[in-house]
C-alpha cells in the first residue's frame, strides 16, 4: 500500500512538472504574445508619425496604425515615450515590445532586431532657411549641419565621410530630438538639418513653408518598418498579417489619407 501511494504521488509530481514545462515552452514560443499588454516605444516629438498634440494626447500616423493592429491581433497596445538613442536597448531589455515610430530599416539594425515588412518609403532630406545660400550638398562645406542623435539621418550622412570632414568642425552637430535641431536652425545656430522627409514636410507645413527650403539633393532613400525582438516571430507574423489585411481592405489607405492627404502605405 505504501509503495502504491508513493507511486501515485511520484506520478502526480511528474505530471505537474510535465504540465509546467509544457506551459513554459508554450509561453516561450508565444513570447510577447503571452503578455496581456504590449508596449510600443516611440519618440513623442516625431511628427506626424507619433507625437503629443496640444492637449498632451498621443497621436500620429504610426499611432493610428498601431491602434488598428491592436484590434486585429487582439492585444492592447500602450504607448511609451523613450529616449530614441536607447531604442534597441529598451527593446532587448523587455521594457518595450515594438520600436514603432518612423523606424528606418538598415542592415546594422537587422543585426539587433527583426523588422516587419516595409510599410512606408522615406528620404533623408536637407532643410535650411529660405534665405540661406545653401542650394546643394557641395554648399555644405564649412556649414554647421545638424541631425538627431542615433538616427538614420546620421547613418546616411556618415556614408559620405569626405563630405562630413568638410562640415564646420568636421562633424555633425547632433541633438536629442529633431525639434531641437530645427529650433537651432530657426535661431541660426546651425545652417542645415538632415532629417526624414516625412517629418520635414509636415513640420514646415505647420511652421510656414515660406520660411524654409528643402534642397533637391538628399542623403538617400529608405523604408520604415516596425522592430520587434528576434525571438518574437509569432508577434511579427501577426503584425505582418495585420498590415496585409489593412492594405487589402483599405484601412491603411484611410489612415494614410488622414495624415498625408494621399495613400502612401506600401
Amino acid at each position: 500500500m505504501k509503495k502504491s501511494l508513493k507511486s501515485i504521488i511520484a506520478i502526480a509530481v511528474i505530471s505537474v512538472l510535465a504540465l509546467s514545462v509544457v506551459g513554459c515552452t508554450k509561453k516561450a514560443e508565444q513570447g510577447a504574445l503571452s503578455k496581456e499588454k504590449l508596449v510600443l516605444g516611440f519618440d513623442d516629438t516625431f511628427v506626424p508619425m507619433g507625437f503629443k498634440d496640444d492637449k498632451g494626447e498621443v497621436v500620429g500616423f504610426d499611432i493610428d496604425l498601431a491602434k488598428e493592429v491592436s484590434k486585429r491581433i487582439g492585444k492592447e497596445i500602450t504607448f511609451q515615450p523613450i529616449d530614441w538613442s536607447m531604442k534597441e536597448s529598451e527593446l532587448t531589455s523587455g521594457k518595450i515590445d515594438f520600436i514603432w515610430n518612423g523606424y528606418t530599416i538598415t542592415e546594422e539594425r537587422k543585426e539587433k532586431v527583426s523588422f516587419s515588412r516595409p510599410y512606408l518609403d522615406n528620404r533623408q532630406v536637407i532643410v535650411t532657411l529660405a534665405d540661406s545660400k545653401l542650394n546643394a550638398k557641395a554648399d555644405l562645406k564649412g556649414a554647421k549641419v545638424g541631425a538627431q542623435n542615433q538616427s538614420s539621418a546620421v547613418d546616411a550622412i556618415n556614408k559620405e565621410p569626405e563630405l562630413v570632414k568638410s562640415f564646420k568642425d568636421g562633424k555633425i552637430y547632433t541633438f536629442e530630438t529633431n525639434n531641437d535641431a530645427l529650433m537651432d536652425l530657426e535661431a541660426k545656430r546651425i545652417d542645415a538639418v538632415v532629417a526624414d522627409e516625412i517629418l520635414i514636410r509636415y513640420y514646415i507645413s505647420k511652421k510656414g513653408q515660406e520660411k524654409y527650403k528643402v534642397l533637391k539633393e538628399d542623403f538617400g532613400s529608405e523604408s520604415y518598418g516596425v522592430g520587434v525582438r528576434k525571438e518574437d516571430k509569432a508577434l511579427l507574423d501577426k503584425l505582418n498579417a495585420a498590415f496585409d489585411e489593412m492594405k487589402k481592405d483599405g484601412k491603411a489607405a484611410e489612415i494614410s489619407k488622414k495624415w498625408f492627404g494621399e495613400d502612401i502605405f506600401k
